[in-house]
């Protein structure tokens, strides 16, 4: 453990499991003072509880539904009245399904822009000015589908898309008020959601989830699965003064799965 971030108020949505748990659990051992945001009362308690048995500060829980914007103004409430400063927000909500294009209705697409976009877009306006007066750093945790399409996660990808573009666009602003805006880009990373996701994938393609998995690894030519901390330790540094000159960056964390040239 370090106490590099000391002092620092860090909000993390999506922070109950996975990746977001992972970037909380992180901070927390390098001194910051973490508030855990996600739907889970239950979970967010149970991470809470890892988090402080570590000897790190104990975070401040917020169960809520960052699909509204009342769950995202909780957030922001709590952290004012209990803080009144935000040094670090990363943006890790979202649960964007896979699935067969034509079987994949409105309420689908609504619940991914929801969650995964509307609540990053809603937390960085409300915390921008606490991140202002910090000269603070935002990190929104996207996907490589943001810039690889795949026709069997057509609603995960335009989501993706869509932070990315909100994302290179909010750092355009970030220059003119000392606030960095990054992005990372995790591919496939073993969490119970990539389990979930490999079982919406079978479903629609009529294998197994084996297979599915299988022929994910293989397509992308990885030699494992990413692992959580894999993104956490990005996330750290690129919220680090060593990273004070990278701005409206997206960074793939995914193996060298991503074809393209950037």
């Amino acid at each position: 453990m370090s106490n590099s971030f000391a002092g620092k108020v860090v909000v993390v949505s999506g922070a109950s499991r996975g990746i977001g748990y992972a970037i909380a659990y992180l901070f927390a051992c390098h001194g910051a003072q973490t508030v855990l945001a996600a739907s889970s009362e239950a979970n967010l308690t149970d991470a809470a509880q890892r988090i402080a048995a570590t000897g790190a500060p104990g975070p401040v829980i917020v169960a809520t539904d960052l699909r509204s914007m009342s769950g995202c103004e909780q957030v922001h409430s709590t952290v004012r009245q209990q803080f009144g400063r935000c040094d670090v927000l990363i943006n890790s909500a979202g649960a964007t399904r896979a699935g067969a294009f034509l079987a994949q209705d409105d309420e689908q697409w609504h619940d991914g822009f929801a969650l995964k976009f509307f609540a990053c877009v809603r937390l960085c306006r409300l915390f921008w000015p606490m991140l202002q007066a910090a000269q603070g750093v935002v990190v929104n945790i996207i996907g490589g589908a943001a810039r690889t399409p795949d026709p069997e996660f057509l609603v995960g990808g335009a989501v993706n898309a869509a932070m990315a573009n909100f994302t290179k666009g909010l750092a355009g602003l970030g220059k003119r008020d000392n606030v960095n805006v990054n992005a990372i880009l995790p591919g496939l990373t073993e969490t119970e959601r990539v389990q979930t996701l490999f079982e919406q994938r079978a479903a629609a393609t009529g294998v197994t989830p084996e297979e599915a998995r299988a022929s994910a690894i293989a397509r992308e030519g990885i030699r494992r699965l990413g692992q959580p901390e894999d993104v956490a330790e990005l996330a750290l540094f690129l919220a680090s003064d060593r990273a004070r000159h990278i701005q409206g960056t997206a960074i793939a964390v995914d193996g060298g799965a991503t074809p393209g040239l950037y």
